[in-house]
């Protein structure tokens, strides 16, 4: 029973980074003018992502597991993207 309560508390957690990144992209593009997809959305969909695929896979759930291991991949190479183009960047 208490280990099931934790699994819900991981989720919910999961849900609430994953719904946070929303969250920050408008305030950023409200403060920009202009719509802005900042870094810390991705670490925020990693995170959020990465949480709930464990919750996921605790619940064993094919359906939750192949939506959330396909989004962990395509934000984390968002990331490594960013990061290319930063170093790219000239000073």
């Amino acid at each position: 029973m208490i280990a099931e309560n934790v699994w819900i508390v991981v989720g919910l957690f999961g849900q609430f980074l994953f719904s946070c990144r929303w969250l920050v992209q408008w305030i950023t593009s409200e403060r920009m003018q202009r719509s802005v997809i900042p870094r810390a959305f991705w670490y925020l969909s990693v995170f959020g992502s990465l949480t709930l695929l464990a919750y996921a896979l605790y619940r064993k759930d094919p359906v939750f597991i192949l939506g959330h291991l396909m989004n962990s991949v395509i934000y984390l190479r968002n990331l490594h993207l960013l990061s290319k183009e930063k170093l790219a960047a000239p000073n």
